[in-house]
C-alpha cells in the first residue's frame, strides 16, 4: 500500500512532491502503530485509495490520525501494546526505529549507535539479566518482554552476566569515578544519565532488584511510547 499511496500522491498536482517521501513514510508508520491492515485489508486498502481521491491525502490523512491516534492511544494503548514478548513485534520494532532516527548510542556505549549494532554486530541486552531473572523464579514470559530488552554491545552483555541491575549500575558509577572503561565506555556520569534517557531506562534502575521488575517494566513501557509518539510526530 505504501508504493500505492507513493503513485498516488506523485499522480497528485497539489502535494508538494518533495513531502511525498515524509507523507508516504508516516502513512506508513501510523498503518503499522494501529494495525490498519491486519483485518480485511484488501477492504479497508479499497476504502483508503477511494477516499484519499475523493478527499485529498493531506484532509484524508487528518481524518484518519484524528479518529485513531487520540491522547488515549498513545498514553494507554499503545503501553498496553508493548507489553509483549514477542521480539518482531511492530511496536518494538517501531521503537527500535525511532532510537535510529535520534541516532541514540547503545546502552553503556559512547559512540556505538543502536543502528550499527542492530544491523552488524549487536547484542540484545536483559536489562535486568535473563540468569538473574531465572535465579528468582522468573518464567520466559515475563524475563522475555520486549521492555526489558536494549541494545548494547555484545562484550557488555557478557560483562554484565548475571548481576542485578543494581550491582551492575554501581560497577559502571565506580568505574566512570576511577576512571576505568571496562564494563562501560562512558567516562562521565552525566553522558551515563543522558545514555539512559536515550535508552530510555526509568532513573531508578540504578536500585532495582527482582522485586522491582515489574514496576520497571510498566515505566519503561511508558517511556518507550512516548518515545515512538515523538519518532511519529518528528517525521
Amino acid at each position: 500500500f505504501a508504493y500505492t499511496l507513493y503513485l498516488l500522491l506523485n499522480a497528485d498536482p497539489n502535494i508538494d512532491k518533495t513531502q511525498i517521501k515524509h507523507y508516504v513514510v508516516k502513512w506508513y508508520v501510523m498503518t503499522t502503530l494501529t494495525s490498519r491492515y491486519i483485518t480485511s485489508p484488501e477492504t479497508v486498502m479499497d476504502m483508503d485509495i477511494k477516499r484519499i481521491k475523493e478527499r485529498g491525502f493531506l484532509n484524508y490523512f487528518s481524518e484518519v490520525e484524528a479518529a485513531n491516534l487520540s491522547d488515549t492511544f498513545w498514553d494507554i494503548a499503545l503501553v498496553q501494546y508493548l507489553e509483549t514478548s514477542v521480539i518482531n513485534s511492530p511496536y518494538f520494532n517501531l521503537y527500535l526505529a525511532s532510537q535510529i532516527h535520534d541516532a541514540d548510542d547503545a546502552l553503556f556505549t559512547c559512540g556505538y549507535k543502536v543502528n550499527d549494532l542492530i544491523t552488524v554486530i549487536g547484542d540484545v541486552h536483559h536489562i535486568f539479566p535473563k540468569k538473574y531473572l531465572v535465579k528468582n523464579n522468573f518464567t520466559p514470559k515475563q524475563y522475555n518482554q520486549v521492555a526489558n530488552f536494549v541494545y548494547t554491545e555484545q562484550a557488555t552483555n557478557i560483562k554484565v552476566g548475571a548481576m542485578a541491575p543494581t550491582e551492575y549500575m554501581a560497577k559502571v558509577k565506580s568505574e566512570i569515578s576511577a576512571g576505568k572503561t571496562n564494563l562501560s565506555t562512558i567516562d562521565s556520569e552525566h553522558l551515563l544519565n543522558e545514555n539512559l534517557i536515550n535508552n530510555d531506562i526509568p532513573p531508578n534502575v540504578e536500585a532495582c532488584t527482582f522485586s522491582d521488575y515489574e514496576n520497571f517494566l510498566t515505566e519503561r513501557r511508558k517511556l518507550m511510547a512516548k518515545k515512538i509518539k515523538e519518532y511519529y510526530e518528528n517525521l
